[in-house]
C-alpha cells in the first residue's frame, strides 16, 4: 500500500512530463515501490538506472532497497525518499546543451569518447557531466571543463556504476571529482572503491591482434584481462 505523501510533494510530481521519469512516478504513486525487473519487463526499460536517474533529475528523492525477487535473487526496488529532500531547484530535470557548446566540446577534446578513448563520429558522442547531476544540479554558466564526451556504451556503464555508488545520496562533489568517471586520466577511486580500471578498444586492423591474444587466453583457460594482467606481472618482474 503506497505511504501518504504531503500535497506539496505530490503537485511536485504531478508537474514532470519526461517520459521515463513519468512512468516511474505513476508507478510509484499506486504501487510505493517499482523494482529493476518491472522496469525491464514491464516497461521495456533496459537499463533501469537511466529512468530512475530521470526522476532524480527533477529533484525528487529517491531510495534503493533490496529485496527478494520472484525467482529468490536479490534485486533492486526503489521508493521515494523523504518529501522534505525535495530539490526544487532542479524542477524541468538537465537543459538541453546548444549545438554550439557541443562543437565547443569537439573542438576542446576532439572526436572521442572521454572513458574509453574511441574515436566516433560526432552523433555518437554524448555530453556528459562529469560529476553527476544528481550530486552538484545544473551550473549557471556552461563550461567544456565541466562536461565530457561520452559515448553510449560507457554512458550506461557509468549510471550503473553512480546508481550503486553512496555518495549519490551524500551528494559531494569532491569525491566524485576523483572519481574515474569524472575524471579518468587521473582519480583516485571508482564510485568510492580502490579500484583501478584500464579501458582498451581494437578497431579495423587491430582486431587481428586481438584474436590473437583471445587465443593465447584460452590455451592457458583465462579471460583476456586475466591473460593481459597475466603477461603484465611477468614483465614487472623481470623489467628490461
Amino acid at each position: 500500500m503506497p505511504r501518504k505523501l504531503p500535497q506539496d510533494f505530490v503537485d511536485r510530481l504531478k508537474m514532470v512530463t519526461g517520459k521515463r521519469a513519468r512512468v516511474v512516478i505513476d508507478h510509484l504513486l499506486e504501487h510505493g515501490q517499482i523494482t529493476t525487473d518491472e522496469l525491464k519487463t514491464v516497461y521495456g526499460y533496459n537499463h533501469p538506472p537511466r529512468a530512475i536517474r530521470d526522476v532524480r533529475e527533477n529533484g525528487i528523492p529517491i531510495e534503493m532497497v533490496r529485496i527478494t525477487g520472484p525467482d529468490g535473487r536479490s534485486i533492486s526496488a526503489y521508493t521515494f525518499g523523504d518529501p522534505s529532500s525535495l530539490e526544487v531547484h532542479k524542477a524541468g530535470g538537465r537543459r538541453a546543451f546548444p549545438k554550439q557548446f557541443k562543437a565547443e566540446m569537439v573542438a576542446e577534446y576532439g572526436l572521442r569518447c572521454g572513458v574509453c578513448n574511441v574515436e566516433l563520429q560526432g552523433r555518437y558522442l554524448q555530453i556528459d557531466h562529469r560529476i553527476p547531476y544528481e550530486v552538484s544540479g545544473e551550473s549557471s554558466d556552461l563550461s567544456t571543463a565541466d562536461f565530457m564526451l561520452i559515448c553510449a556504451s560507457c554512458n550506461r556503464a557509468k549510471s550503473w556504476s553512480c546508481e550503486s555508488c553512496p555518495n549519490i545520496e551524500k551528494k559531494e562533489p569532491a569525491i566524485c571529482r576523483m572519481c574515474y568517471w569524472a575524471m579518468p586520466l587521473a582519480y583516485h577511486h571508482i564510485a568510492t572503491q580502490p579500484l583501478r580500471r584500464l579501458d582498451i578498444v581494437w578497431s579495423d586492423s587491430e582486431v587481428e591482434d586481438f584474436e590473437r591474444l583471445r587465443g593465447k587466453a584460452n590455451q592457458m583457460s583465462m579471460s583476456v584481462s586475466e591473460y593481459v594482467k597475466d603477461r603484465l606481472r611477468r614483465t614487472n618482474s623481470h623489467p628490461l
